[in-house]
């Protein structure tokens, strides 16, 4: 009985972790879309590059919501990349450049990129932008 207990415990608790990012997921979807941040405009494909070159890109950042956004900090996933923010405070409506430069020295084939914006907003702290390409040599 003990064992038969412990099965359905343990079954209901693996059935509720995991829905449980599921639910996170769409939440953070539409956190995303306040910020109007969608998939095609935080994702950047370079395509084909040679290897040594300087990969230059922008990306824009708007503020939708109805209070002003505060940028805390910018960071990449490694020191190939840098990223400068135009401005660190966005009003309601306004907008921002968010300019990555990424050197491609050492790098072939296909490498991604990621870029992490910090924020004010409880609702979504991090943004996350990537840039991909091709390296050849």
């Amino acid at each position: 009985m003990f064992n038969i207990c412990l099965v359905v415990i343990l079954l209901l608790s693996l059935f509720h972790y995991g829905c449980y990012p599921q639910k996170q997921k769409k939440a953070a979807d539409r956190i995303i879309q306040g910020v109007a941040i969608e998939d095609d405009k935080n994702f950047k494909d370079l395509g084909q590059v040679r290897e040594g070159e300087l990969i230059k890109h922008s990306f824009v950042i708007l503020n939708e919501w109805d209070r002003p956004l505060s940028i805390k900090e910018v960071s990449t996933s490694c020191g190939c990349a840098v990223a400068k923010i135009g401005s660190k405070v966005l009003g309601p409506w306004e907008s921002a450049n968010l300019d990555i430069v990424f050197n491609t020295k050492g790098y072939s084939g296909e490498v991604k990129q990621f870029i992490y914006v910090s924020t004010d907003n409880l609702d979504m702290p991090t943004i996350r932008f990537i840039i991909k390409a091709d390296i050849k040599k």
